[in-house]
This record gives C-alpha cells, structure tokens and sequence, in this order.
C-alpha cells in the first residue's frame, strides 16, 4: 500500500523538526501507541495496539530514521510483530519545507502487512492505513503547534 499526504504547520521548520523527533510527541500522536523507548539518535522501539476489521493485536516494533538531512528530512523504516496477527513493515519519507512563518509537512508511505491482517482484505487495510495517518498528522500538527 502506498499513500501520501501533507499538513501545514504553524511553526517555524526547526521547531516541527524538533517535534518530529520528540518522543513525548510521538506517543501522544500515533494512534493507539503504548510506549515508544529511543536506544539511540536513529533507533526507536515501540508498541501499539492496532485494530483492523475483527483481527486485533498488540505489536512490538522497531523504527530507524535513515537518511537524515535536519531539519529538512529524514526517511523512517519501521517493522512490527503482532503475533498471530502478523507483520507490518515499510517506510515513510518525510520532508519540511518553509512556508511563511509555517512548515509544510509531506509525506509518502510504502508499507507491507502480512498474517491474519493480509486477509482480512486490501481495501479495509488501505482505509485503516490512511486513518491512522491523517490521525497522526492531524493530533501532531495540534499539539506541535499548540493548538491541542
């Protein structure tokens, strides 16, 4: 599944980049996120329970930032194991560009799923998927910009 998208923040580029890495932030904005630990600059382990359709699970994974041009861009590889549930990996590319006194936020999004979650049917996944993002990016671009 690929998908894209943009937001518009209403802060200066540095300090949406600081948000972006910002741990606490993170936690608060990805739906459904228990707990999110950094090991290093690059290297974050988290959990987070996902619902799609009837199949429900809690999953254990791993993010690493690639690529990394601050406060500009970065690349983040993420995988996930839910068990019987399955898998979820891919990538987001993530880029900030100056607009006014905003940043412009865009993203693209590749990722795999495999397991019980690959047949609970494609178009139910893309759907989720594209929730759970507008959901992130909707609850960063809030509390980023203080609005929430």
């Amino acid at each position: 599944m690929e998908m894209t998208g943009e937001q518009l923040i209403a802060l200066p580029q540095q300090a949406t980049w600081n948000a972006l890495n910002d741990t606490a932030v993170l936690m608060d904005c990805i739906p459904g996120c228990d707990s999110i630990e950094k090991q290093s600059d690059t290297e974050y382990l988290l959990t987070m329970t996902a619902k799609v359709g009837p199949v429900s699970a809690k999953f254990k994974g791993k993010m690493t930032l690639l690529d990394v041009q601050a406060p500009d861009a970065y690349t983040l590889h993420f995988e996930g194991q839910g068990g019987v549930a399955g898998f979820a990996r891919g990538e987001a590319h993530v880029r900030l560009a100056p607009d006014g006194d905003s940043t412009r936020l865009s993203y693209g999004v590749k990722a795999s799923i495999g397991g019980k979650l690959a047949q609970v049917g494609a178009r139910l996944i893309d759907g989720v998927a594209k929730k759970t993002a507008e959901q992130f990016f909707t609850a960063f671009n809030k509390r980023a910009s203080g609005a929430g």
